[in-house]
């Protein structure tokens, strides 16, 4: 399912791009699964092998209005293909390419206490620094870890938190015995 992903979204991106339309198709990509994660009703119907193309097709008409025709002419591709399922892997591999486009680096901080804001600045900073992308971080706070963070950077995780050194040791008393 991911590589059926991956296709259909580098095909909308290619075309979105050539079109230069990355920034409004990906918006409406993204109201348009919203609207799906949102509304039972609205998933079941485009979802459901019950309700035949033509059906979701006059549905699609009927529901998505005003939209860029790329984007039209995308989802009747994928219904047409009984491809819709896959609609929110394709979002997702959609924000991937549309980051990396932008130079774009999402960033997960996370912290058992709230960061003052000049720490989370000072982050950003060196990150930038470190990667020449436009960092966009994102500051949690999760009291399960004890102390200390957990940094994601894109695919990347480093956990210095008190809760992963305390299960580290755990495992090498546990070794040991």
């Amino acid at each position: 399912m991911e590589e059926i992903a991956q296709v259909y979204s580098r095909s909308l991106f290619e075309v979105a791009k050539e079109h230069d339309k990355l920034d409004r198709i990906r918006d409406e990509l993204g109201a348009f699964a919203d609207a799906l994660a949102q509304s039972r009703e609205l998933s079941v119907f485009f979802f459901s092998p019950y309700f035949s193309t033509e059906e979701k097709k006059d549905g699609l008409r009927r529901t998505v209005v005003d939209a860029d025709p790329t984007l039209v002419s995308f989802l009747r591709v994928l219904i047409e293909n009984h491809r819709l399922p896959v609609i929110h892997r394709i979002r997702r591999q959609f924000d991937v390419s549309w980051d990396h486009e932008n130079r774009r680096l999402p960033v997960e901080v996370t912290s058992a206490v709230e960061l003052e804001q000049s720490v989370v600045e000072a982050l950003q900073t060196r990150i930038r620094e470190q990667t020449g992308q436009n960092v966009q971080l994102q500051s949690i706070v999760e009291p399960d870890i004890l102390g200390g963070i957990v940094l994601r950077v894109g695919n990347s995780i480093l956990d210095a938190s008190v809760r992963h050194r305390l299960e580290q040791l755990r495992r090498e008393v546990a070794k040991a015995t």
